[in-house]
């Protein structure tokens, strides 16, 4: 679905603030972080191994499989290895920075959109910690000053 025409102010905005994303240098230092980690085959492939063996780990838990000490010490093992790796060790923060950043976008346009004015710091903070208005409590979103209202 398109935006009518008189809504291309908002579109003009929103890629405004993509493009102020992209030339802020802590975004663009996570960017660096996370395309060294895609061209180091060694990084990836260590991330890729505590991966899988954390996912054999948690299918084994779920199945009543009783774990053996080996198998944890190599699980241990690999997490320590791919840790002491800067280049993955950077790439996980990054991850996670980003994760941060997407976040807290679009907590800001989605309580915008449902509170019909801009929120508080404080209120998207409540929010996030599932706060009334972060699905805690209040079902019409209603809570401006931070009280439910149903």
């Amino acid at each position: 679905m398109s935006l009518p025409h008189d809504q291309t102010h908002i579109l003009a905005k929103t890629k405004e603030l993509c493009a102020t994303i992209l030339e802020d240098g802590f975004y663009q230092k996570l960017h660096t972080d996370i395309e060294r980690f895609l061209s180091n085959d060694e990084a990836k492939l260590q991330y890729q191994n505590v991966h899988q063996l954390g996912e054999e780990l948690h299918h084994k838990q779920q199945m009543g499989v009783e774990l053996e000490p080996a198998q944890i010490k190599a699980f241990e093992d690999a997490r320590d290895t791919l840790f002491d790796n800067p280049i993955a060790f950077d790439f996980m923060e990054a991850q996670r920075a980003m994760e941060s950043i997407q976040k807290s976008v679009s907590k800001y346009v989605s309580m915008t959109l449902d509170l019909g004015r801009v929120p508080s710091d404080e209120e998207v903070e409540q929010a996030n910690a599932g706060g009334c208005c972060g699905g805690g409590g209040c079902g019409d979103n209603s809570c401006g000053d931070g009280s439910c209202s149903n």
